[in-house]
Parts: C-alpha cells; sequence; structure tokens
C-alpha cells in the first residue's frame, strides 16, 4: 500500500463503516468525513499560534509526531493523541475530542475543504504522545511569551 492509502485505510477503520467513509470522502465535494474521536485516537485542539509553535517544537525532538491538522484559517491546529487523553487532559485553551466526539477529517493528502493535514498520518497508528506534547507545548508558550515581550520593549533589566 501506498502511504495515502494506508493512511485513508487506517483513518476509515474508525468510522462504524470504514467503506461509507471511504464513499463520503470520494463524494463530498469538501473531500472530508465526520470520523468519532476515542476509538483509535483523541484529538488535542490547540489555538493556532500556540499549536504551530508545538509543532516546532516536537518535529525538533521527535522529527515527526504523530498526525496534525489544521482548519482553514490556521487558527486551531489538532494533534492526535492516544485514546483516553481527551478525559484526561486539564489545560487552558486546550480543547479535547474523544469518546462521543466526530471530527471532520480530510482525504490524507487532499487539501480541499475546510481542513488540512499538516502532518499525513503514516497508517500504522503512530500518534502524539501526550506527555511530549505537553512538554512541547510548555517550551512553546515560553517562545511566545518571550517573543510577545520582546515585542513590547524587551524582557526586563533595562530603564
Amino acid at each position: 500500500m501506498t502511504g495515502t492509502t494506508s493512511a485513508a485505510a487506517w483513518l476509515a477503520s474508525a468510522a462504524p463503516d470504514p467503506a461509507a467513509c471511504r464513499r463520503e470522502w470520494r463524494h463530498n465535494p469538501l473531500g472530508v468525513a465526520l470520523l468519532p474521536a476515542g476509538r483509535l485516537w483523541d484529538v488535542l485542539i490547540l489555538p493556532g499560534d500556540l499549536g504551530c509553535a508545538t509543532l516546532d517544537v516536537l518535529t525538533r525532538c521527535v522529527g515527526r509526531p504523530g498526525p496534525v491538522l489544521v482548519d482553514f484559517g490556521d487558527s486551531r491546529m489538532g494533534f492526535f493523541v492516544p485514546p483516553g487523553t481527551a478525559a484526561r487532559w486539564l489545560g487552558t485553551g486546550v480543547r479535547g475530542a474523544g469518546e462521543g466526539t466526530w471530527i471532520v477529517v480530510p482525504y490524507p493528502g487532499g487539501s480541499v475543504g475546510t481542513v488540512r493535514w499538516v502532518v499525513l498520518p503514516d497508517g500504522s497508528g503512530t500518534l502524539t504522545d501526550p506527555a511530549l506534547l505537553e512538554l512541547a507545548m510548555h517550551e512553546a508558550a515560553a517562545v511566545l511569551s518571550d517573543g510577545a515581550g520582546e515585542r513590547r520593549g524587551g524582557r526586563g533589566g533595562g530603564t
């Protein structure tokens, strides 16, 4: 199987009817399908600026994290994490999609519609480790905070 085919098969396997999911991708003009979270993966949804900075930290640490989606306008970024993570996650400004929720998922490799892949699924089920994601978020938040301080005239110490 090619990367896109295996990624699509893995994603569709989360659907109650994988064949219906594949049909939806083909026939929906936006190239998206609704898939249930909580079975194969949960999704942690970060504000766009924090999500981009977090992804930058993650890719420096692990090279390739699990799948990551971004919405139209890059205002939110969703990191695929192991099932059950959303129910346990506590974090200001971070939303979780877990059991009982559905998310809009584009066909892997497709870029039409309101969401797109920043990191495609690899087809093997690789997900982002929640502990590593949390550490990356803390580092990203510190970088963003430092940048905001510098834009306001620098950090501490001077007159």
